[in-house]
């Protein structure tokens, strides 16, 4: 019994994982600019997750009038992510993007001691560095009529506004399971979006509805609920170590599903984006311990 637990919870991380990696793929499987993307997806997710929480006994409604706030707050931290973590895809590639939105694990220890007044420590700013090496590396050419260098500013944007949202959400919404959270942040993101969306009924054929119903099925709701299950059985550290092979997976589904290839500047350039990621990742679990 004791041992079948630990290996449920890697099972269902990976999966997780693996599913969050697939996400990407939508950006160039599904006809639609990244906003649309954005709403559909909220729209199906919403509904889905609204059901895993009164599956789980759970009530929809929150514990505080002030959480309403901060739910809005989230809410379009995630709306302008999705629309940006997509557009970041749409303008370069799948594997590209993903490796320019991965620089959010380092935002995130660079910007936490701001938050919390304590000290910046000079290992987190060496992986700083580091991190803006790799980014250096991705860039073909230093001007924005390339959509590839835009696509990887765009994929930085949407690290920065995930940071903001998961120290947001870290400080005052971890009260709420992963389902529970995820349906208000899906909500406030299709109410917000619908005055920039432009989906027309000549959009939505039966390939594009099945598509836009997997991504905010299988590849959001799903992926958000084996998270918080895994969490059960796993220490936050296993859970944000595997979260770093997140780009590994979505560049290899890209390559199976969508034929890119990668360039050995991109490779390096990614390598130590995501080697630093995992390396801050265990310090900030280490300093946690402390």
């Amino acid at each position: 019994m004791t041992t079948a637990q630990p290996r449920s919870g890697l099972v269902e991380v990976h999966l997780a994982v693996l599913l969050f990696g697939g996400t990407a793929l939508f950006s160039k499987l599904i006809p639609l600019s990244a906003l649309n993307i954005t709403f559909l997806r909220c729209i199906v997710a919403a509904f889905v997750l609204a059901l895993l929480v009164k599956a789980s006994k759970q009530t929809l409604k929150l514990r505080h009038s002030k959480d309403y706030l901060i739910a809005i707050l989230l809410g379009v931290l995630v709306s302008c992510h999705w629309v940006t973590y997509f557009a970041a895809m749409q303008l370069s590639s799948v594997a590209i993007g993903m490796i320019a939105f991965f620089t959010y694990p380092v935002m995130t220890v660079l910007v936490e001691p701001l938050i919390n007044r304590t000290q910046l420590k000079w290992v987190d700013v060496v992986s700083g560095l580091a991190v803006l090496i790799g980014v250096i590396l991705l860039i073909p050419e230093p001007n924005l009529d390339n959509d590839i260098t835009l696509g990887i500013l765009v994929g930085v944007l949407s690290a920065a506004l995930f940071t903001a949202r998961n120290l947001l959400h870290k400080r005052y919404f971890t009260g709420y399971s992963g389902p529970h959270a995820m349906f208000y942040q899906t909500l406030v993101a299709v109410m917000f979006l619908s005055p920039w969306q432009d989906v027309s009924m000549a959009d939505l054929n039966q390939h594009t509805v099945g598509l836009v119903i997997l991504l905010g099925v299988v590849f959001t709701a799903a992926p958000h609920a084996l998270f918080t299950t895994a969490l059960r059985y796993l220490s936050a550290k296993t859970v944000g170590l595997v979260s770093c092979l997140q780009p590994f997976y979505g560049a290899i589904l890209a390559l199976i599903v969508l034929g890119e290839q990668l360039s050995t500047q991109t490779l390096i350039g990614g390598a130590i984006i995501v080697a630093t990621a995992l390396f801050e990742t265990q310090q900030s679990h280490k300093k946690n311990k402390l």
